[in-house]
């Protein structure tokens, strides 16, 4: 399962390729935010995702259209701009918070006991490395 942390990561990369601003925001919410739940984000954010999902789906769609389409369609450039922005700020806040921040993996490692002959170099070895 994806966390709430890496959908927003993955839509902030989404918002910063070279397409226009409209299909960027389309692609970053239908790829990687409409399936997230808004009870899956801590308090603090969950109502800005819930102002960026009322943006990007409060408009009725035409025939063959949907939702997020329409939305987006009818939206101005700075509008699409501002909700853009907000994903990014949900994005930044959630990663300066380190409880809801994206966990780290940390591998330990451990010491593996060796002999000394596991370090010897064999013959051949010795002969190429004295030329």
């Amino acid at each position: 399962m994806i966390s709430a942390w890496d959908c927003f990561h993955f839509a902030t990369l989404e918002l910063v390729r070279s397409s226009p601003i409209k299909q960027r925001l389309v692609c970053a919410y239908r790829r990687h935010l409409a399936a997230l739940p808004p009870e899956q984000l801590p308090d603090e954010v969950r109502g800005s995702y819930i102002q960026v999902t009322r943006a990007l789906c409060g408009v009725q769609p035409l025939r063959g259209e949907d939702a997020v389409t329409a939305s987006v369609r009818k939206m101005s450039n700075q509008d699409a701009d501002d909700c853009a922005a907000l994903i990014v700020e949900i994005f930044g806040m959630m990663c300066r918070r380190p409880e809801i921040a994206r966990p780290h993996t940390v591998v330990q490692l451990q010491a593996v006991e060796r002999t000394l002959p596991d370090y010897e170099i064999t013959a051949l070895n010795r002969n190429y490395v004295s030329r």
